[in-house]
């Protein structure tokens, strides 16, 4: 019989496929019944099933009857708040996003990748942005988003390569188009230290993106600046708000080593 990998055996796949469970909730999912995790997670309807129901034993699941569906609790809530708390590059930022939010009345945004996605951990807009309305945790694209793109440009090639691969197979009939934008902006990232979206992700949005990737090895963060298409040309975002956004990270990174 074959000796198991040591990792493998160190994996609790059940805590896996719990977390599988939470994490399918989406910004604007109130309810989710057990066969739409059950699509979200690829899981069986059996294991769904009990799965929802330790979550609601533990408190991190409620189970609504006059809906016959689950809502996340303020347990999970907790948990997102703590991990917010200790982001100190959140509290260094903030003032900088805000500054370059109301200089571009745009919308100015922090992310980390999550999987395919990358998911707001920050945001800031100027009361007249008519920029897309997202959040904090809202998901976006990591393949057609500037904030994506930035976040595969900043990999290691190998690293990159095998993101790229994931993503060809979730997208095997765009990939083409996809991968012709994501090279581009592994170019632009080179050249000018930025990546742009010009109404790739949704067309009435463009936006443009630095990634910032701390010298201690962890995980790259993605700061952006997205705006209307009418609002915002491609000249703006090259000539003012790349240089800015620019600055704003350099800005965030000597912070860091001095907090």
């Amino acid at each position: 019989m074959a000796v198991k990998d040591p990792k493998e055996r160190k994996f609790v796949t059940a805590l896996a496929r719990g977390l599988d469970v939470l994490k399918c909730f989406r910004v604007g999912d109130q309810f989710l019944g057990n066969n739409q995790i059950a699509e979200r997670t690829g899981l069986a309807k059996s294991t769904v099933s009990r799965l929802s129901y330790t979550l609601t034993e533990k408190g991190f699941l409620e189970y609504v009857p006059e809906h016959n569906k689950y809502r996340l609790t303020t347990e999970v809530l907790s948990l997102g708040y703590a991990s917010l708390a200790q982001m100190d590059i959140r509290r260094i930022a903030r003032p900088l996003m805000q500054a370059l939010a109301e200089h571009t009345k745009a919308s100015v945004n922090f992310g980390v990748r999550d999987r395919l996605n990358m998911v707001y951990i920050d945001t800031y807009r100027n009361a007249s942005t008519y920029a897309v309305q997202l959040n904090v945790g809202s998901e976006i694209s990591i393949s057609t988003t500037s904030m994506g793109r930035a976040y595969l440009a900043a990999l290691a090639k190998e690293e990159r390569e095998e993101l790229l691969e994931e993503i060809r197979l979730s997208d095997k009939e765009d990939y083409s188009r996809v991968k012709a934008g994501i090279d581009k902006s592994v170019i632009d990232y080179g050249e000018k230290g930025y990546c742009l979206s010009l109404g790739d992700w949704r067309p009435e949005s463009h936006a443009i993106a630095v990634p910032l990737v701390p010298e201690d090895g962890s995980a790259i963060m993605v700061f952006s600046c997205s705006g209307a298409a009418f609002q915002l040309s491609p000249q703006v975002f090259e000539d003012d708000i790349g240089p800015r956004l620019l600055n704003l990270v350099a800005n965030v990174k000597t912070a860091l080593k001095f907090k």
